[in-house]
């Protein structure tokens, strides 16, 4: 008979192991758990000396994974993965739509698009616990970030699922202060003579961000921000353009479509881990978030 391997370390310091993982602070990871601090140390230098290894490099910003800590990481959350799913199975939550389930978002997307229609799937779900978070970078749903995000990057690998969930079309907006005020641009090197906003070139979390010379490769952004919504809420102002989400600038009647042969498009993708997909709250937020896009073709993806 071949001799078991013996398993060294308590499961249970697993949970405390990915939580300061997750956010690299002590004080942080024991909020979240609902304990104190030394408790968090405790568990955590426990799991150390029962597996014989170091797995953090204490540091003044913070604790940051050794190699062997990388290593465990996503043993540690696959078993965290499986124990959800096992205890949701036992107590019948799987399926039911009770439960919390996070989605992450563009903050664009996230502030224009789905919060109002979550609020109709918080409505007819009154047990489920929503909660969205738009954010200029996408959480991972594999380190349990998120149960679902929505992303302008697809994963290449990982134990996540993936799917494109839309394109999505920009074009050049002003106000209809602006047009009161300079009249309307019919060219692009008309544009040119008024400000453009857009991104920080050098704040740019993902290259597909800056889209300002798919439209001219002459424009630059005389005031611009890491934020789209605060690019939106440049634009309303009359003073210059803006280079705009189609789901945002049709959202407002104030703003105007302008030179609408000059267009372009870029890919959200809908993503979640594949060990979550069976309970019955992610299914079907994912399913709404499917739908909500099939359905809003015209309002997402408008070339007129």
């Amino acid at each position: 008979m071949r001799k078991q391997a013996k398993i060294r370390g308590d499961w249970n310091d697993l949970r405390y192991f990915l939580a300061v993982a997750r956010a690299r602070r002590v004080t942080a990871a024991a909020r979240e758990l609902g304990v104190n601090h030394s408790t968090v140390e405790r568990r955590v230098s426990a799991l150390e000396i029962s597996m014989k290894t170091k797995l953090f490099d204490r540091l003044p910003t913070g604790f940051l994974l050794t190699e062997k800590g990388a290593q465990l990481l996503p043993f540690a959350e696959e078993i965290e993965a499986h124990w959800m799913l096992a205890s949701a199975s036992i107590d019948g939550s799987d399926e039911q739509m009770t439960g919390v389930v996070r989605v992450s978002s563009p903050e664009g997307f996230g502030v224009f698009f789905l919060a109002p229609r979550m609020v109709k799937l918080s409505v007819d779900y009154p047990q489920l616990e929503l909660e969205l978070v738009p954010s200029p970078l996408p959480m991972n749903p594999s380190k349990r970030e998120a149960d679902i995000a929505i992303s302008s990057i697809r994963p290449e690998s990982g134990h996540l699922l993936s799917k494109k969930l839309t394109d999505y079309s920009f074009h050049v907006y002003v106000s209809k202060s602006f047009i009161a005020r300079y009249g309307t641009p019919l060219t692009l090197k008309e544009l040119r003579k008024y400000p453009v906003y857009g991104y920080i070139r050098d704040q740019l979390f993902g290259h597909d961000l800056y889209y300002l010379s798919d439209i001219d490769d002459q424009l630059t952004a005389k005031l611009s921000s890491t934020n789209i919504v605060a690019q939106y809420m440049m634009t309303t102002q009359g003073f210059g353009a803006g280079v705009l989400p189609n789901f945002i600038g049709s959202s407002d009647p104030n703003l105007v479509r302008i030179l609408p042969e000059h267009t372009f498009s870029r890919s959200y993708y809908l993503i979640y881990a594949s060990n979550l997909a069976r309970l019955t709250r992610v299914r079907t937020t994912v399913d709404a978030l499917t739908l909500w896009a099939k359905d809003a073709k015209e309002i997402l993806l408008s070339k007129d």
